[in-house]
């Protein structure tokens, strides 16, 4: 490929890959700059190829480094079909989180910490209405539970969204699950404010 993937991320962001991977892997290397660049995506690749990072890495940057929103408002948004999944990503995340952070800080770069918050069947009540209140940067679930939230009043929470990542693709498309979360997204879709930017959307695929 030619040129850098990860040229159009902060220098904080750039010096943490450095410091953690040799390099890109070739899903990343293709993927970073079509996201980066705002476009929708559908990255194929083999388990442990790093396609998880290839999709969020650009919303994290995107996220830490540009002004906060004037209130608290969710804006990645990632499904996985697999509550048990939705929990490891959740846990992944927090190595580049505070890895991007130590060298904002390093590099005496601005940044905001972004929040996360997980909703699946088995979430506490008391979380699901902290998110309702108080909506995370990044909200990890699944589709039932996407659908459930569009049709509650915490789907305010999910107006200002730009990015929408849905992982296992190639396991949801042909079921019923599969039909209904394409429902469930178009209903995300039409939530949204109508002067937002097109909603981008990342599938990752095995296969």
């Amino acid at each position: 490929m030619g040129g850098d993937p990860l040229a159009s991320f902060n220098p904080a962001t750039r010096a943490w890959f450095a410091a953690t991977f040799a390099a890109p892997t070739r899903a990343q290397d293709l993927a970073w700059p079509a996201i980066a660049a705002g476009e929708s995506a559908l990255v194929l690749a083999p388990t442990g190829s790093g396609k998880t990072l290839a999709a969020f890495l650009a919303a994290i940057d995107r996220l830490m480094f540009s002004p906060a929103p004037p209130k608290p408002a969710t804006r990645i948004v990632y499904v996985s079909p697999l509550k048990a999944l939705a929990v490891d990503v959740e846990r992944n995340l927090r190595e580049p989180l505070v890895g991007i952070t130590r060298q904002a800080q390093r590099l005496g770069v601005p940044y905001r910490e972004p929040t996360i918050a997980i909703r699946t069947g088995d979430t506490p009540s008391r979380d699901r209405a902290l998110f309702q209140r108080r909506p995370a940067d990044i909200f990890i679930t699944t589709p039932e539970s996407l659908y459930l939230v569009l049709t509650s009043l915490a789907r305010e929470a999910l107006r200002d969204v730009e990015t929408i990542i849905v992982d296992e693709i190639h396991a949801v498309v042909p079921s019923k699950r599969g039909s209904h979360l394409a429902i469930t997204l178009e209903r995300l879709e039409d939530l949204r404010r109508p002067d937002a930017s097109r909603l981008q959307r990342i599938g990752l695929s095995a296969t």
